[in-house]
C-alpha cells in the first residue's frame, strides 16, 4: 500500500509538471559587448566561440549595447560575429545603440530583425523592449510602442500564471523615465524574474518585489579575458554563474528563488511621478487639449493654417487640428521620423530615417515628392522666405532643395558625422553641427564653406551637435556636452571665446531672448541662466529662480517674450518671467522628456513629450 501511494504520488507530481510544462535548462546572457569599442569585437568573437563548445545551453540572450556607437558598420560588424553563433539567440538594443545612431535606431531592426522579442521556453515565457533613450540625451526610455506591443501580446497569450522572465537594457528604476509603465504591465503576469545590462557589473535588485539581476558586460575591461552569465532554471530557482570564455568557469555568484508572488492581490507601496504640481498651477493656464500617441515622438512642430504636423517613431507624419486636437490627416514613411518638420506656403518637407526626404502637402498630407539620400535623414528641416529648404542627413551630405519642386539645388560632402539638429539660417550663411565634431558655415547659394571650427575632441559624444546654434550680434553661440559654452564671429568662425566655468554645467539647451541680447542655456544642475552676447567672455547677468533636478534633455528654450519656456527630461514644462526670471508656472505633462516647444503666435503654446502626448497651452487672459 505504501509503495503504492508513492508511486502514485509520483505520478501526480508528474503530471503537474507536464501540465505546467517547466522543465529545467540552461541560457547565456550576453550584454554590453560594444563592438566598435577598443576590444568590443574581439571579445565578443571569443564569446561566440566558447558558447559554440558549450553542451548545455539552450540559447543565448543578448540584452543591449551591441555596438558603441549604434553606427551601421558596427550593426554589420556585430551581426556577422554573431551569425557565426550555432545556438538559438535574441537580441535587444541599449542606449549606446540609439542615442548615437546615425540611422535613428531603424538600422537595428533591419539588421537584427527587430527591436523586441518574445518566445516560450520549456513552460517559461520570454519578453524583451527597449530601453532607450532614442536619439536624444535624457534617461532610458521604454519606447510608447514597445509598451503598446506588451499590451498586444500580452493579450494575444492570455496565461497569466505561465512564469514569465523580463529583459531590458537598462535596470527597472527610476534610470528609466517609465519604469513603472513596464512594472504595472509585468505585475499583471507571474513575472518571477528581470534581468539587465547596462552597469557592467553582476548585481541584485529587487524592482518592485521583481527580483533583478544585473549581468556584467563582456568586455575584458582591465582583465585579460571577458565574461558572460550562464543561467541556469530549474528546482524553483535561478543561478547565476560567470563564464570566462576559452578558459574557465567560475563559482556560482548568486541564487534567486522563482516564484509566483501573486501581485495582483498586493497593494503597491511604490513611488509613482508626482503630478501634483499641476493642481498648484492649474490657474495660470489652461489646457486647451491633449493627444496621446501609440508611439514616441521625437520632432518638434510645424504649423500649417490652423494644424500642426509633427513626426512619430513608428513613420508616421501627421497634422493635428489645433482648435481640437484631432488628427486631420497622416502620412506613413518607411522609417523612424525624429526631424522636426517645416512648412513653405502649401508643402510641408521632412526627413525619415529610411532615407528619404518627404515633400507632403500641407492641407491633405498626400505626397507630392520625394528625394532618395543614401542613408538616414535625422536633421530638421530649415526653409528660407525664397522656398529653399537646407537639412543634413547620415550619409555624409548636407542638401540644400527646391521646396516647390523636390530638385536639389546644391549637395556640401564634407560632412564628418551625422546630422541631427536643425540648422540655423542667418543671412547668406546655414550653420549647423555633426556629431563628428564638425561644426560649419555653409553659403546657402551654393553650399560653399565659408568657415569650419572643431572642438578639438576626438570623442564624437561630444560634439556640438544637438543644440539649435543661436546667432545674435554678429556671434553664433553654442553649447555641447563636452560642458563649454563657445561664442564664434559668425563671419569667421574665430573662437571669440570659449569656457566651462564651474559650477555651471551647461550641456545642449539654448535659446534667445525676444529682445537678442541673452543666450538662455540650461545647466546639467537644473538651473536658468541667461549670458551676454556681447561680452568678452562668458558674462551671466540674468538667472532664474527655477531649479530643477539634475537635468539632460537637449530641446530647444523657447519664448514669446515676456515668459520663457523650459524644457525638463521629466516631462515639466515650465514658464519663468523674461525680465525677473520668477517662476510663473509648471505643468506636467508626463515623465518622459519634452522636446522641441513650439510658441504660438495667439500666446498659445504646442508642446510635447517622448512618450508621444501632446499638449495645446493656452496663455491669454493669464499673463
Amino acid at each position: 500500500m505504501i509503495l503504492k501511494n508513492t508511486i502514485l504520488g509520483l505520478l501526480c507530481l508528474l503530471c503537474v509538471s507536464v501540465v505546467r510544462g517547466q522543465q529545467s535548462f540552461k541560457f547565456a546572457q550576453v550584454t554590453d559587448t560594444h563592438v566598435g569599442g577598443a576590444t568590443g569585437a574581439d571579445d565578443l568573437r571569443r564569446t561566440v566561440k566558447d558558447l559554440n563548445q558549450q553542451k548545455d545551453i539552450d540559447f543565448v540572450i543578448l540584452s543591449g549595447d551591441v555596438t558603441e556607437f549604434g553606427s551601421d558598420e558596427e550593426l554589420a560588424l556585430a551581426k556577422r560575429i554573431l551569425d557565426s553563433l550555432s545556438l538559438p539567440w535574441y537580441v535587444i538594443p541599449g542606449n549606446h545603440d540609439s542615442n548615437w545612431s546615425e540611422s535613428g535606431a531603424n538600422s537595428f531592426r533591419k539588421v537584427f530583425g527587430a527591436e523586441t522579442f518574445f518566445f516560450r521556453h520549456k513552460g517559461y515565457q520570454f519578453i524583451g523592449t527597449t530601453s532607450g533613450p532614442n536619439m536624444r540625451m535624457s534617461p532610458g526610455q521604454i519606447p510608447r510602442e514597445n509598451l503598446v506591443w506588451m499590451d498586444s501580446v500580452f493579450k494575444a497569450n492570455p496565461d497569466i500564471e505561465t512564469p514569465l522572465i523580463y529583459i531590458n537594457h537598462y535596470p527597472q528604476d527610476s534610470s528609466l523615465n517609465n519604469w513603472y509603465e513596464a512594472i504595472n504591465r509585468l505585475k499583471g503576469r507571474n513575472t518571477q524574474l528581470a534581468l539587465c545590462g547596462h552597469g557592467h557589473a553582476n548585481l541584485l535588485y529587487d524592482w518592485e518585489g521583481i527580483p533583478g539581476i544585473m549581468s556584467r558586460s563582456n568586455l575584458r575591461a582591465k582583465d585579460s579575458v571577458g565574461g558572460y552569465n550562464i543561467i541556469e532554471i530549474g528546482a524553483g530557482r535561478a543561478t547565476f554563474t560567470v563564464r570566462r570564455p576559452l578558459w574557465k568557469t567560475e563559482e556560482q555568484w548568486q541564487e534567486v528563488a522563482l516564484v509566483n508572488h501573486h501581485f495582483a492581490q498586493q497593494a503597491n507601496p511604490y513611488k509613482r511621478p508626482d503630478f501634483s504640481i499641476n493642481e498648484k498651477y492649474k490657474n495660470h493656464y489652461q489646457l486647451a487639449w491633449t493627444f496621446q500617441d501609440d508611439s514616441d515622438l521625437g520632432a518638434g512642430f510645424a504649423q500649417y493654417a490652423q494644424t500642426i504636423i509633427t513626426g512619430n517613431t513608428i513613420g508616421e507624419v501627421y497634422a493635428l487640428d489645433l482648435k481640437s486636437g484631432k488628427k486631420k490627416w497622416n502620412y506613413k514613411t518607411g522609417g523612424k521620423v525624429y526631424a522636426t518638420p517645416a512648412v513653405w506656403k502649401d508643402i510641408v518637407v521632412v526627413g525619415s530615417s529610411d532615407g528619404n526626404i518627404y515633400g507632403l502637402q500641407a492641407k491633405t498630407g498626400k505626397l507630392k515628392w520625394l528625394l532618395k539620400t543614401d542613408k538616414a535623414v535625422l536633421g530638421s528641416t530649415a526653409i528660407d522666405a525664397d522656398g529653399i529648404a537646407y537639412i543634413g542627413g547620415s550619409d555624409g551630405k548636407f542638401r540644400a532643395i527646391d521646396v516647390k519642386t523636390g530638385q536639389v539645388k546644391w549637395r556640401f560632402n564634407q560632412l564628418k558625422g551625422f546630422v541631427s539638429s536643425r540648422p540655423t539660417l542667418y543671412k547668406d550663411k546655414v550653420i549647423f553641427g555633426d556629431w563628428g565634431n564638425g561644426f560649419y558655415a555653409l553659403a546657402k547659394k551654393d553650399g560653399a564653406l565659408l568657415w569650419e571650427w572643431n572642438n578639438g575632441h576626438s570623442n564624437r559624444m561630444f560634439s556640438a551637435a544637438a543644440c539649435y546654434p543661436v546667432v545674435s550680434n554678429g556671434r553664433v553661440f553654442i553649447v555641447a556636452p563636452d560642458r563649454f559654452m563657445t561664442c564664434l564671429d559668425v563671419e569667421t568662425g574665430r573662437v571669440i571665446w570659449r569656457e566651462k566655468k564651474d559650477p555651471i554645467r551647461v550641456r545642449e539647451s539654448m535659446g534667445l531672448s525676444r529682445d537678442g541680447t541673452l543666450i538662455y542655456v540650461k545647466t546639467m544642475d537644473g538651473n536658468l541662466l541667461g549670458v551676454s552676447t556681447d561680452g568678452d567672455h562668458m558674462d551671466v547677468v540674468w538667472q532664474s529662480a527655477l531649479q530643477l533636478p539634475y537635468e539632460l534633455t537637449p530641446s530647444n528654450i523657447a519664448t514669446n517674450g515676456s515668459q520663457v519656456f523650459v524644457p525638463s527630461h521629466a516631462g515639466l514644462l515650465s514658464a519663468v518671467g523674461a525680465n525677473d526670471g520668477a517662476i510663473l508656472w509648471q505643468y506636467k505633462l508626463s515623465n518622459a522628456m519634452i522636446n522641441p516647444i513650439f510658441v504660438l503666435e495667439n500666446n498659445q503654446v504646442i508642446v510635447s513629450t517622448m512618450d508621444g502626448i501632446i499638449a495645446k497651452i493656452d496663455l491669454n487672459s493669464h499673463e
